[in-house]
């Protein structure tokens, strides 16, 4: 017996198979649009590996401050100077900076990004240019930033930068690192950690099949690299092995700004002397 097209009971069934499909194709530009929003730029390790958490430990006690992180970070990441005429008009642009001095105190103090836990900045930004890696950095992509500076406004430590200008850079720009991309105008940047290095670090592990050693990342970053003192240290805060780990738990340690509930991942050992 052919069945009636118009029946109650075929007119249910393909309500439920229209309803199955649009739940499939709905499923599917989510997801693509998920992918879109936050993209990856760093290794994701594998699911057999430990899900990292990198993070930066900055001894006050050790630090000189010879600026010498500012002039390693600004070369590595191809940060180009202002020149005084864009200087007189807005801030310079530096990855790594120093905070003026604070009350009761004569010495400034280095200042990357904080690369938050819950970071504000990755809340605002309208079109998913500003994102947090799956091992906790905050990254930013360039090509996608339209400039609106909302995540500007929601860092509580001011450490995002709007490039006004077209980068130039005195001489010959054949001596730019080949790893970092130039930023165009018109967008904010801000330090990422030189996830290039940790990037590169991570896949020659892979690839040599060999564990990435806490001692290979203490001085992984160009800031952490270049500090004669060696004030500043990188490394896993998931590995409580670490050296870094073993920093952050000093009963010297502190985090800027505690207050905004941000939970930095760079944490700072107080002053004792």
């Amino acid at each position: 017996m052919k069945r009636d097209p118009f029946d109650d009971d075929a007119r249910d069934s393909r309500r439920k198979l229209l309803a199955a499909l649009a739940a499939s194709a709905a499923g599917a530009m989510v997801g693509g649009v998920r992918a879109v929003a936050a993209p990856s730029a760093l290794p994701v390790p594998a699911p057999s590996e430990p899900r990292r958490k990198w993070g930066l430990v900055i001894d006050l006690d050790r630090c000189a401050r010879c600026a010498g992180c500012v002039v390693a970070c600004q070369q590595e990441n191809n940060v180009a100077p202002a020149g005084p005429k864009a200087a007189a008009r807005t801030r310079p642009i530096h990855w790594m900076d120093f905070l003026p001095p604070a009350p009761g105190s004569v010495l400034a103090t280095p200042i990357p990004c904080m690369h938050c836990e819950d970071p504000p900045c990755v809340k605002v930004c309208p079109v998913g240019a500003t994102y947090q890696s799956p091992e906790g950095i905050t990254a930013q992509i360039w090509e996608r930033c339209i400039g609106c500076r909302y995540c500007m406004v929601a860092c509580p430590y001011s450490r995002r930068y709007f490039n006004w200008s077209e980068p130039h850079w005195p001489g010959d720009s054949s001596s730019l690192n080949p790893d970092v991309a130039p930023r165009p105008r018109g967008v904010v940047e801000k330090c990422t950690l030189c996830h290039h290095r940790i990037r590169t670090a991570v896949e020659r592990a892979r690839v040599d099949e060999e564990p990435l050693t806490d001692e290979a990342l203490r001085r992984l970053p160009a800031c952490a690299q270049s500090c004669p003192t060696q004030a500043i240290t990188f490394g896993d805060l998931a590995d409580p092995e670490s050296e870094v780990a073993h920093l952050a738990a000093s009963p010297r340690a502190m985090r800027l700004l505690p207050e905004a509930g941000t939970r930095p991942k760079v944490i700072y050992l107080r002053e004792t002397k």
